[in-house]
């Protein structure tokens, strides 16, 4: 099993930043995908961002392209996401997924999510 806790959200006004935490613990792995998905009230959850297990391969959503950026430690099993130039748009409560290759499909591990209020 595979506990992740977000931490880090909270309210800010617009154009303010904040930085997500990402910390797993648990069974370890060799490697794993890390990323950020978001919901606001009445949407469907969205991909935010992904980064690859070394690094060097992320994706960002076109909304946030720019003004977030994801970053990992594994060392520290944590991984983060820090959000620039915020609007109120961005509400919601954000949440971390690690994905894990599994025999036949990939196996997803969530976090408990954290808030994120932007203040216009």
């Amino acid at each position: 099993q595979v506990q992740l806790v977000e931490s880090g959200g909270g309210l800010v006004q617009a154009g303010g930043s904040l930085r997500l935490s990402c910390a797993a613990s648990g069974r370890t792995f060799s490697s794993y995908t890390m990323s950020w998905f978001r919901q606001a009230p009445g949407k469907e959850r969205e991909l935010v961002a992904n980064i690859g297990w070394s690094g060097d391969a992320t994706y960002y959503a076109d909304s946030v392209k720019g003004r977030f950026t994801i970053s990992r430690d594994n060392l520290k099993n944590t991984g983060y996401l820090q959000m620039d130039s915020l609007k109120p748009e961005d509400t919601a409560v954000y949440y971390c997924r690690v994905r894990i290759p599994g025999y036949l499909l990939p196996i997803d591990y969530w976090g408990q999510g954290t808030q994120v209020t932007v203040s216009s």
